[in-house]
């Protein structure tokens, strides 16, 4: 496994690497602080360079958002035979090109270079600290001492008796397990379609990645460095914001945030949402209601007489 992820003990030390050199002028070489922005600037880059990925990843779940008539379908005809569900649930996937899996695909992408700053932070918390990739055994040395809210970036919570260490890492767990809980949410709150919920395996997925994951990483958690907990943290805040910024601009047709952009566009054009989404018209104006006071009748000019 060491030989596979040499390389990308290297790119991941190495972005860290440049980024710190270009902080040190302003924070300081071994401030805690410009270890940390490293740490959050090597999380950009990434998800910057994952951009088509997550693009792919929306477009696959409006596929199968358009596909579940259809596979509630195929499992109400075949409830009594699961195998023969699953085929003929595969054979709809390719022939609408579709990978269900595809969600997860952001995820799996990141977990090598997870993996790697793993055990990079894992190296520097060592006595003496190890260095892997560009990280010569002073930087190493050096990022071993930096701290996050007076906590060593390379300690775990299962690994010190240091009560601040402690503490910090429970918060970033619970950051981590809440963002994590939240953008899952957030997805099936406002970008998904209103799907019925009975025998729905989409939505049963869904369900299971909302409660499952945060539960993963809160237990996980506890063997993480502090670095790789700021680094797990700051990717679910991009993905919140990321997933946020689509939902809101270009939203799932038939999910609730869709029905929202459907009434804003109708408030602008000033016509009702509803008769909006039937055909279309201006919103009706109530007559003036009667003052109670008999209006009088205008006199006419009349003519001159020539």
């Amino acid at each position: 496994m060491g030989g596979i992820l040499d390389p990308l003990y290297w790119v991941v030390s190495g972005v860290m690497v440049a980024i710190h050199s270009a902080l040190s002028p302003v924070f300081g070489g071994a401030s805690g602080i410009t270890w940390t922005l490293s740490i959050m600037g090597l999380v950009v880059l990434i998800r910057i360079i994952l951009i088509p990925l997550f693009v792919k990843q929306i477009k696959s779940q409006r596929a199968l958002t358009a596909l579940a008539p259809e596979m509630k379908k195929i499992q109400q005809k075949y409830k009594d035979d699961r195998q023969k569900q699953s085929e003929e649930l595969m054979k709809l996937y390719k022939i609408r090109k579709t990978n269900p899996m595809a969600p997860c695909f952001p995820i799996l992408a990141q977990a090598p270079i997870f993996f790697a700053l793993f055990t990079v932070l894992n190296g520097i918390g060592k006595n003496p600290p190890q260095a892997r990739g560009l990280l010569t055994n002073e930087v190493a040395a050096q990022m071993a001492k930096a701290e996050f809210f007076g906590a060593p970036i390379s300690q775990t919570f299962l690994g010190t008796s240091n009560g601040t260490v402690k503490i910090v890492t429970v918060f970033l767990i619970f950051l981590m397990s809440l963002t994590t809980f939240t953008t899952q949410r957030q997805l099936m709150v406002k970008g998904m379609p209103k799907l019925d919920s009975s025998n729905n395996m989409m939505l049963q997925q869904q369900k299971i990645m909302l409660y499952l994951f945060p539960v993963i990483f809160a237990v996980s958690g506890v063997n993480f460095p502090i670095g790789v907990l700021i680094y797990w943290s700051t990717t679910n805040f991009w993905t919140w914001g990321q997933q946020f910024y689509v939902i809101k601009r270009n939203p799932t047709p038939g999910s609730p945030a869709w029905e929202e952009l459907q009434a804003r566009r109708a408030r602008k054009l000033g016509q009702d949402p509803e008769a909006e989404n039937n055909g279309g018209g201006p919103v009706a104006t109530e007559e003036p209601k009667p003052t109670g006071q008999r209006e009088q009748p205008r006199k006419k000019k009349k003519k001159r007489r020539k």
